[in-house]
This record gives C-alpha cells, sequence and structure tokens, in this order.
C-alpha cells in the first residue's frame, strides 16, 4: 500500500476542481513538466460520452482462471473495502473474453462512496447507465467471470498498458481518455493544468477577434 499523502485542500475539493479540466490540459503537465506518459490506453472508453472518471485509484489484479475456490468471498472483501471517492482500477491480464464489472456489483460500490470503476469489460450495461455510474470500458459482453476470470489481489500496484498505477494515486478520464498522475504530484498538477485553462481563455479570445495563428503563437498562444 502506498503511503497515504496529504494534500493542501481535501480530496472532496480536489476532486471537485479535477472535474472542472479535461484530459489534454493534464496529459500536457504530465509530459512537458514532468517527463512521463501518464495516459493508459486508448481503447477504453467512457460508457456514455459525458462520463468523468476522477478519485484515487483502488488497484485490482485479475486474470482469466477456470478456479472458482473463495473468489465470492474476495469480490466481497474487495467490494467491502473501497474507499469514499475512490476509483476501481482492474489489470485484467489482457481478458477479453468475460465481465468483470456487473449492476451488483456497481450498486455495492455506490454504497461506500466509490466514484467509478475502469475495466476490461462489463455486463447489465442498461442497469449501470441507470445508475449513471462512470465506467470506462473496452467491451461489453454477457459472459459472467465466475469459472473463467478470478480476482488474485488489491491494494497493490498494478500495470495497465505503459503505466504504473499505485493505491492512491489520480485518476481522471473524460470522452478522450484516462490518465494517472502520481499521488505525490496530484496537487501540483493540479495547479498547473487549472493554469493552463486559464490561460487558454486568452487564446480564444485572440482566435475569435481575428488575430492571425503566427501572431497568436507571438504573443504566447497555442494552437
Amino acid at each position: 500500500m502506498t503511503e497515504t499523502i496529504h494534500f493542501p485542500v481535501s480530496v472532496s475539493e480536489m476532486r471537485e476542481r479535477y472535474l472542472k479540466l479535461y484530459t489534454g490540459a493534464v496529459n500536457d503537465v504530465m509530459r512537458f513538466d514532468y517527463k512521463v506518459n501518464a495516459a493508459l490506453p486508448a481503447s477504453y472508453r467512457p460508457l456514455r460520452e459525458n462520463m468523468k472518471l476522477c478519485g484515487q485509484a483502488f488497484t485490482v489484479k485479475g486474470a482469466p482462471d477456470i478456479t472458482t475456490d473463495g473468489e465470492f468471498e474476495m469480490r466481497a472483501r474487495m467490494l467491502e473495502a473501497l474507499p469514499e471517492n475512490s476509483i476501481v482500477m482492474f489489470d485484467c491480464t489482457g481478458d477479453t473474453v468475460t465481465a468483470q464489472w456487473g449492476e451488483v456489483m456497481t450498486m455495492a460500490a455506490m454504497r461506500t462512496g466509490c466514484r467509478g470503476a475502469f475495466v476490461n469489460g462489463i455486463r447489465d450495461t442498461d442497469a449501470i447507465l441507470r445508475l449513471n455510474f462512470p465506467v470506462f470500458h473496452q467491451y461489453r459482453t454477457n459472459v459472467g467471470m465466475l469459472g473463467r476470470f478470478r480476482m488474485f489481489h488489491y491494494q497493490k500496484p498494478v500495470r495497465i498498458g505503459e503505466v504504473t498505477i499505485r493505491p492512491g494515486d489520480w485518476i481522471f478520464g473524460d470522452i478522450d481518455g484516462v490518465i494517472c498522475i502520481p499521488a505525490e504530484n496530484a496537487y501540483d498538477v493540479l495547479l498547473r493544468a487549472e493554469g493552463i485553462l486559464k490561460k487558454e481563455v486568452g487564446i480564444r479570445d485572440m482566435v475569435n477577434s481575428g488575430i492571425k495563428p503566427m501572431e497568436v503563437v507571438a504573443q504566447g498562444g497555442y494552437f
């Protein structure tokens, strides 16, 4: 478990401020200021286009597996351990067959104050949509995971795509994808991304006023 990071503001306030951003701005901060790739695979999409993920990572590791002993109990313990303002981050070890997330798991997660899930496969899609729970996924299927996929452990570092995700890291996702921000950098990244949004107001004003693109760049803008 990653050491708990104490932020200058509450987790709830940070979350609300991140939700006012967009992932492109946060990605630019991570790429240019921190020199790291923070983007999770582009194949994960929001269940609804307007859904956003924002909160602290609760990591889960699982893989295709035909054994079933203790699987329900492991799943139940994981759901009971979800903290408020968490995002469930499933490292599914490349599974392309089963649904790791469905209606009842969504209901249980929402009861804890969990704010979303990032998984390979989902089912019970209509029910999840009615619950308006943010889920980013790769595919939908009617195949449940019992006897085909199982969880191995949770709240340990996982790797999805090129990104290592630790418990407590910040997850931010929108229609353009999902980003992982290391917990120790999350507040500074928030401030820098908020600065980008303020700067872009001026850039839009210049473009709308009819200033030519080269002049916009000369005045510190960009495209």
